[in-house]
């Protein structure tokens, strides 16, 4: 369907399963992810700081490209990702997950959101890529500005890609045993080097941030995933399966565009204008033969993309969201929501889904109480 992304910016917009799934298997002979095919950036009628800009402009990152180019720069992605010890992985996410934890354990109350989701992903992400601490805390900053899409989102794409070089010089010099430097390794330039940071932190940052927090929502408000674990009660992985369903964290994205113009399902694409896939309007598609009370555990919901350019890690996206469930719950007892379920909010904009806060409150941890004062 014809849509504005923005302001006097004209788009498509696929809303079906079927449609989506068409677009996101595309033949590059027919659709193009290249966003130099972008008319309306082409002829400069894209404004500077349109808060879509920094989530659609062209990057030398396997996102952005096609053919050959996309092969090379994805399997350079697949052989970094292929070196992260999984196991490891989950003792680090925690890690940080208590560390997160302990800030506000002692209150019996906290958001989250701001406190929890948002940051337990983005650290664990910046620790995969060997960042030093204060370099990560500048690019979890910027990658919320920029996901929010708004009226700083051209600043703070410019300030992300200043970090990310800084990285990318600081393992050039220093190489271990990280991500970034098995990016370099594989012979990625700076430039493509900078683009597939921002890609894979941009990936599994904020979008696994709002993940976790709708699987936390779903946990705390669903009586299914209420009690104790000799209740019978339904695995926290069900209720993270049923939230990628109905909830995608990407609402809207994976931008193409037709070469020539053709038609699907009665819309004429013309070429030239960016086509959206709306993963949360195709995922909950009613012509979808996937009965909504079967949800938990079918993962042919499109959260993580399809085709060529889908998500090329999920199990770690999982082992992220499950393990911040897990932690969160085993560490907060009595946890509940401070607020009614009806005043929770979701995040304005184009492409993220999410909450704006989860207020809660628990039974606090006496040995992490702060002083008195």
């Amino acid at each position: 369907m014809p849509v504005e992304i923005a302001p006097g910016l004209p788009g498509y917009l696929a809303v079906t399963y079927r449609a989506a799934l068409y677009l996101l298997r595309n033949n590059p002979a027919r659709f193009a992810k290249d966003t130099h095919n972008w008319e309306a950036l082409q002829q400069g009628q894209v404004p500077a700081d349109s808060p879509v800009l920094a989530m659609m402009q062209p990057r030398d990152n396997a996102l952005w490209k096609d053919g050959a180019e996309h092969a090379r720069l994805r399997r350079a992605i697949t052989f970094s990702l292929a070196r992260v010890n999984t196991s490891a992985l989950a003792v680090a996410v925690a890690h940080i997950a208590d560390q997160l934890i302990d800030a506000f354990a002692g209150t019996g109350h906290a958001d989250l959101i701001a406190q929890y989701a948002d940051p337990l992903p983005v650290l664990t992400v910046i620790n995969l890529f060997g960042s030093p601490p204060a370099l990560g805390q500048r690019i979890v900053h910027d990658l919320a500005r920029m996901f929010d899409a708004g009226p700083d989102a051209a600043e703070a794409n410019v300030s992300l890609e200043a970090a990310c070089l800084e990285l990318t010089q600081l393992k050039r010099r220093q190489p271990g045993m990280d991500v970034t430097s098995s990016l370099i390794a594989f012979g990625l330039t700076d430039p493509e080097v900078i683009a597939t940071i921002m890609l894979l932190v941009g990936a599994a940052g904020p979008p696994c941030g709002a993940h976790i927090g709708n699987g936390l929502r779903r946990v705390l408000t669903d009586e299914r995933f209420a009690g104790s674990v000799h209740d019978g009660v339904r695995p926290l992985g069900d209720a993270l399966d049923e939230v990628l369903w109905d909830n995608p964290p990407l609402a809207n994205y994976s931008p193409l565009f037709a070469i020539g113009t053709q038609s699907f399902e009665g819309i004429y694409l013309q070429p030239g204008i960016p086509i959206l896939v709306s993963f949360a309007a195709a995922n909950g598609d009613p012509l979808l033969a996937v009965d909504p009370a079967a949800r938990a555990g079918n993962r042919g919901h499109l959260a993580f993309g399809a085709g060529a350019h889908a998500c090329p890690a999920p199990d770690i996206a999982r082992i992220i969201a499950e393990t911040a469930l897990e932690r969160a719950l085993d560490r907060l007892p009595g946890l509940d929501l401070a607020v009614p379920e009806h005043d929770l909010r979701n995040r304005p904009g184009t492409f993220q889904a999410g909450l704006l806060s989860l207020p809660v409150h628990f039974q606090p941890d006496n040995h992490l109480a702060p002083p008195r004062r």
